[in-house]
């Protein structure tokens, strides 16, 4: 399993007027912790789409536990619970306060794509070994997808991300 912590600050223009985190702020915390979770793993989501592959959000995904509020202190943790497999990486997401409080918890479905066709292609080699050492064979266990492969990897893309 791998997991990597990032620390957000909550910006008064993250808030809604009873003071709340606006739920639509959540997908971009989340796209915070993946991609300075790749990036300390050495992976740069500009040199993939450098190379042609994209990873669009297949399925997102939150559950809101307790509100996090203007000032906060938020700790957002990614967890890869199970491996990726085929062209589709699932991320969890849990989102704590500073007295350590679950506020929210969600997903996000990746799929590697091509960007000249919007096709899924399989996961790049150099992602597969750089989280290669984070798992052994028995984590495969995922709350979100209980079936190991319930998700074809050939599956077709969303029809949304298809050109």
């Amino acid at each position: 399993m791998y997991s990597f912590d990032i620390q957000i600050r909550v910006r008064y223009a993250e808030t809604d007027q009873m003071g709340y985190v606006y739920h639509g702020n959540y997908a971009a915390y989340f796209e915070v912790a993946r991609t300075e979770a790749f990036r300390r793993l050495g992976i740069s989501y500009k040199e993939l789409e450098a190379d042609g592959v994209g990873m669009p959000v297949g399925e997102l995904r939150t559950r809101f536990r307790r509100p996090a509020r203007y000032d906060d202190l938020l700790t957002v943790r990614l967890l890869l619970r199970q491996p990726p497999e085929g062209a589709r990486v699932l991320f969890e997401y849990e989102i704590y306060n500073e007295a350590n409080q679950l506020l929210t918890e969600g997903h996000t479905l990746m799929v590697f794509v091509a960007t000249s066709t919007g096709r899924p292609v399989p996961m790049p080699a150099r992602i597969q070994e750089r989280l290669a050492p984070y798992f052994s064979e028995d984590e495969v266990d995922s709350p979100v997808l209980p079936v190991p492969g319930a998700i074809p990897p050939d599956a077709p893309a969303p029809a949304a991300f298809r050109k």
